[in-house]
């Protein structure tokens, strides 16, 4: 089982950094074009959402790599799981089922994740 979090931690921290780092460095122009949500939110906000993702995403894999201060493994997953809450109720304001989707699976492996690390798989 510790390796099969293992999995799911890197591929869901991969995800969540890459988009992280889309969303706090690129023009709010080029991320309209590619995320049609943005325009339904300020820059800074736009920012804030992605230096979570972020943070989130190095918060699953550094802890448990350097076996420091492991329990923001969990927490971190956590955070992330509420970020596609939100999302998925952004999505729903402006009807868009197959993002709800994707945000929903998110939230299931990010769910795996907090009870595998703060149950009994924890590191």
């Amino acid at each position: 089982m510790n390796v099969f979090l293992w999995i799911l931690q890197g591929v869901l921290a991969a995800m969540f950094v890459a988009a992280g780092v889309l969303k706090a460095t690129q023009p709010r122009e080029k991320l309209m074009s590619q995320l049609p949500w943005v325009s339904d939110v300020s820059t800074p906000v736009v920012r804030l959402i992605g230096v979570a993702e972020l943070a989130g995403g190095l918060g699953l894999i550094l802890p448990g790599a350097f076996d420091i201060a492991t329990t923001l493994t969990p927490l971190a997953a956590t955070g992330l799981a509420v970020i596609m809450v939100l999302a998925m109720g952004v999505h729903a304001r402006r009807k868009e089922p197959q993002a709800i989707g994707f945000n929903a699976i998110l939230l299931i492996v990010a769910a795996v994740i907090m009870w595998g690390r703060f149950g009994p798989y924890s590191f």
